[in-house]
């Protein structure tokens, strides 16, 4: 199974979680988006910034300030206010690997979750009102707001959006 969902990643470089298919050709990550959908990406919780190779659209959710950020034109900016950091579970395992790359067999980032493509892009999961809908967001949680037609990225306090 893990053999063909390699081979599968290394010709089509197209993966859908939760759901069957990825919805268009231009599509590298994609997530259901099901009209009940209540679950986002949760990024990865950080004590400051991330060491090694940095790209630009880096996201994190660090908890020294309690912010999630983005790292674009090699400088990283708030996308939030300082929320809270309470509800992050500490992850204290090694490290090993250099984590998952999806589109490419290689890529020169460093991060858990690599998207590589020329010509695709990731699919946010969707979701119609988180901050209504979404009862424990999780710090470092993001969606695509269908409601107001925003980027949604919550603080571990409040949701913040972003257009």
């Amino acid at each position: 199974m893990a053999v063909a969902l390699v081979a599968f990643n290394s010709f089509f470089a197209q993966v859908a979680i939760g759901k069957q298919s990825v919805d268009g050709i231009s599509t590298v990550l994609d997530f259901d988006n099901g009209s009940g959908n209540t679950r986002g990406l949760i990024l990865p919780a950080t004590s400051g910034f991330p060491t090694g190779s940095i790209a630009n659209g880096t996201f994190i959710f660090d908890v020294t300030d309690k912010k999630v950020k983005v790292y674009e034109n090699n400088t990283w900016k708030s996308l939030s206010d300082t929320g809270s950091s309470g509800a992050v579970a500490v992850n204290n395992s090694a490290e090993s690997g250099k984590g998952v790359i999806i589109g490419s067999d290689e890529s020169s980032a460093d991060g858990v979750l690599v998207l590589e493509s020329r010509n695709k892009a990731m699919v946010l999961p969707k979701i119609a009102t988180p901050h209504i809908i979404v009862k424990n967001p999780y710090p470092g949680m993001m969606c695509y707001d269908t409601a107001s037609k925003t980027l949604a990225v919550f603080d571990g306090s409040v949701w913040n959006y972003w257009k």
